[in-house]
């Protein structure tokens, strides 16, 4: 069955390019969710004042892959003790956090984050917000899969070639 996840991870471009390669997965779409303006655009959302975060809408065949396993990922590819930020990319626009669309993946998402908390595995707290999906949009078209098609951006080259490598290395089992 195909079901739905929407991940806010610092910018989109970075989570989009790791989920997109994993079994299971079967689109994803880079996005803006979370804010109060009807019709958000990549510089509105960059400029701060929608509310909106930077998301990677994941479509995916839970019988091959699932919800925790997703997270696990999500966990893996940023750093949610960074509020609202991730690296150089600053603003809450670039904010950790989890929308769910469902109790089970709220549930689910609480769980993992208590369970990561508990062990400690970062120095400073989870920041990573865990809410209800009130909306989502999806970004302009120039967005989707856009490390795929514009690998030698300095951005891609710095930010997301690095987080894909690492994802790639440690997910190997998980890849398409």
């Amino acid at each position: 069955m195909v079901k739905e996840a929407t991940f806010g991870a610092g910018c989109f471009w970075c989570i989009e390019a790791c989920y997109a390669q994993m079994n299971g997965v079967i689109d994803v779409f880079p996005g803006y969710s979370g804010g109060m303006d009807n019709n958000p655009t990549y510089q509105s959302v960059c400029g701060g004042n929608t509310g909106h975060a930077e998301v990677a809408r994941v479509y995916y065949d839970d019988e091959q892959i699932s919800f925790e396993q997703l997270l696990e990922v999500y966990w893996f590819v940023h750093d949610p003790t960074q509020l609202n930020r991730q690296g150089n990319d600053i603003g809450s626009q670039y904010r950790s956090v989890i929308f769910y669309h469902d109790q089970e993946q709220k549930r689910i998402s609480e769980a993992y984050k208590d369970r990561l908390s508990a062990e400690k595995v970062w120095d400073n707290p989870i920041v990573t917000e865990i809410s209800p999906l009130s909306n989502f949009y999806k970004a302009e078209a120039y967005h989707k899969d856009y490390f795929e098609r514009n690998p030698e951006n300095m951005y891609c080259q710095a930010v997301v070639r690095p987080k894909v490598e690492k994802f790639k290395k440690v997910f190997t089992e998980k890849l398409k």
